[in-house]
């Protein structure tokens, strides 16, 4: 189905209806018809927000070659001095694991190898960020009103290992930031890390059998930076996801001539106040703007509502916004329901995957709201959707009527809280609840009723320039003070999936083979998610052609726990006086690939949603059959979490590694 053609609308519900003895299917029911007119709705919408620029009307930060962006991207957290003031590595030194990541994907992994008794010793490991500290996502996002939209009780990682029990079901920034130092603390970490710094470019040496890694070491504004030469047996790569904020490429942007910075380098400055103490009473007699409606602005919107003088919500498209239902953890009911057993988390985090992908058992809590998103993680409970119309569109139907409660619900919400009915209308989401990432607020709606907070609502086509002044859209100049950018970052798709391209790191593998070439020329080829071949001892916490969640950490543990089994098997199978090559074969991988590409059919219904980084802001069903053929490869496991690791489990139990060459090099 394509967003902008209401005849495909049309097909979806006429090609899933059921057929009559005459094998002809039967007419649309009034519920049917109910239905075609939403996706109607739902698809004009969509149309209205469609670009010819697609995924380039974004400027990443990363690229900027302007001052005034290049200055936005900046850390404004690091502590220069302090960490100028520590040799965590010295130039030309070597190791067995290198971990290009230090947010909760490269902590975990850290710890799941020092548990596998894989790192022995403090040499043996070290670790690369771009960041000034632990903690990925929560060492930059420091914006007032940030928590996790995920229960802290399966999000929080290593829970069982810190011992430490979450104040909140959902836990704010600060707390997960804090989280991030308790377990570099607790597995010894801190000297391990090398923050402030990129790899550049990472080499295979065949004949040493070792990855040669090129790293650049900022050192802050008032030293040179630092090029250094790395060795490592294994490269292991937790760069994460959302880790690249992107700005619009609005005309005129860059002259605006008040403070500007994006809700990922908060800057308290311009605002007043701190991260732990957000009164930013800089803001008082302040016109303040921000750009974005999504899952950022939902946490940030109260809190400028809070303080500015007036505030003006810039919004293209409407979230669905669910209630947060936040509340204090009850000591009691953490030892004697949640955290009562050994191996809790785990089955709790998987509780939460089966919900999701509507795979739980019969009396199981209930963790989830959104039975539809399993449209985006896949279930088990209706095979392999055929690649033909029919089948499509009988999937795509179903998902659809699933769905409507959810999101009639969250449209009713808005009228119920929201008093003026025009604005209240604007805040409607017209799109599936998998379309766009769910939110979930007590108070973001409600600031709408406040007299200081205006909605300028562009009807899906954004803001069409910007001056010294302020924002311009409908021919019309709004005039602010402050501009905040919530505009998200760069789509976790990019590169088709490419962890090399995804990290920003040139990778060379066997024979010049470069990572970036093989993804351009075939799409995605792993085995399981985590490896690839051509590129011996290389692996990464989270790959494409995997299985996905709504909780990120439960997606990194799988893969990560995976590759941990792998590694302690080869490193077993070539003993302890050899280092171990560990390679995917193309076979076994082509294998894979071939059965995540069977599964792509199921995940059709994403290119109708509205634009998105999700379907490359509309261009998925755009693209050539040969593009749309290359990008399947990229798809992820249709039947969910549990059926994806249940493949992991017996692959393990058979115990041959197969599909993996492991050979011997000589220390």
């Amino acid at each position: 189905m394509t967003a902008d053609s209401t005849n495909d609308v049309k097909d979806t519900v006429t090609n899933g209806a059921p057929s009559g003895a005459n094998g002809q299917s039967q007419l649309p029911t009034e519920e049917d018809m109910t239905l075609l007119q939403l996706q109607q709705r739902y698809a004009e919408e969509a149309a209205k927000r469609i670009r010819a620029d697609g995924p380039t009307q974004f400027l990443d930060l990363t690229d900027a070659d302007t001052d005034r962006f290049k200055a936005i991207a900046e850390d404004p957290w690091a502590d220069h001095a302090a960490l100028n003031a520590k040799e965590t590595v010295k130039d030309g030194a070597a190791y067995k694991f290198l971990f290009l990541g230090g947010g909760y994907g490269g902590l975990i992994f850290t710890v799941r190898l020092i548990q596998a008794g894989l790192i022995n010793v403090p040499d043996d490991v070290r670790l690369v960020d771009a960041a000034g500290g632990f903690g990925g996502t929560w060492y930059w996002n420091r914006y007032p009103g940030l928590h996790c939209d995920v229960e802290s009780y399966i999000y929080m990682p290593l829970l069982e290992e810190t011992v430490y029990m979450p104040k909140q079901k959902y836990a704010p920034g600060t707390e997960l930031r804090e989280h991030a130092d308790r377990i570099a603390t607790q597995f010894d970490l801190h000297d391990k890390a090398l923050f402030r710094s990129n790899a550049k470019a990472a080499t295979w040496d065949e004949e040493e059998k070792l990855w040669t890694v090129q790293v650049t070491e900022g050192r802050g504004p008032n030293e040179p930076s630092r090029e250094l030469t790395l060795k490592c047996q294994y490269l292991l790569v937790a760069s994460g996801v959302l880790n690249v904020p992107h700005v619009p490429k609005i005309p005129g942007l860059e002259g605006f001539g008040g403070e500007m910075f994006h809700t990922a380098r908060w800057n308290y400055s311009a605002t007043g106040g701190s991260y732990e103490n957000p009164d930013m009473e800089k803001l008082k007699d302040k016109r303040v703007g921000i750009i974005g409606t999504g899952a950022t602005s939902i946490q940030v919107i109260p809190q400028l509502a809070k303080w500015a003088k007036e505030l003006y919500v810039f919004q293209r498209t409407p979230s669905a916004v669910h209630p947060r239902d936040q509340k204090a953890t009850d000591p009691e009911e953490w030892k004697s329901k949640i955290a009562s057993k050994k191996g809790w988390q785990m089955e709790r985090a998987l509780n939460f995957a089966a919900h999701m992908s509507l795979a739980a058992k019969e009396g199981e809590e209930n963790l989830t709201r959104i039975p539809a998103y399993s449209a985006l993680i896949g279930s088990p409970g209706y095979g392999l959707v055929e690649p033909t119309p029919e089948a499509i569109g009988a999937n795509v139907a179903r998902l659809y009527k699933m769905d409507t409660p959810t999101a009639e619900t969250a449209r009713a919400r808005v009228d119920q809280i929201v008093k003026d009915p025009e604005t209240a209308n604007k805040l409607k989401a017209w799109y599936p609840s998998w379309c766009k990432r769910p939110t979930f607020s007590d108070m973001y709606l409600q600031a709408f009723n406040e007299p200081n907070v205006h909605l300028i609502d562009t009807n899906g086509q954004g803001i069409e320039a910007a001056t010294k002044d302020g924002l311009v859209f409908a021919g019309k100049e709004c005039p602010v003070d402050v501009l905040v950018l919530s505009t998200g970052y760069r789509s976790p798709a990019f590169g088709n999936g490419n962890p090399a391209a995804k990290t920003g790191i040139e990778v060379i593998g066997r024979g010049g083979l470069s990572m970036d070439e093989k993804w351009k020329n075939i799409g995605s080829a792993t085995l399981h998610g985590v490896a690839t071949s051509g590129f011996p001892n290389l692996f990464f916490a989270f790959g494409p052609q995997t299985a996905a969640t709504a909780n990120f950490v439960t997606m990194l543990e799988v893969g990560i726990q995976h590759t941990a089994h792998i590694l302690a098997k080869a490193e077993e199978k070539v003993g302890a006086g050899s280092r171990a090559v560990v390679e995917v074969t193309r076979e076994e991988e082509e294998a894979w690939t071939m059965q995540v590409m069977m599964r792509a059919p199921y995940f059709a219904t994403i290119m109708g949603c509205t634009p998105g980084y999700l379907n490359g802001e509309g261009h998925s069903a755009r693209q050539d059959p040969k593009d749309m053929m290359k990008a399947s490869r990229s798809s992820g496991w249709s039947e969910g979490m549990l059926s994806y690791i249940k493949v992991l489990e017996e692959y393990r139990s058979e115990g041959s590694l197969k599909g993996i060459e492991v050979t011997a090099a000589y220390k």
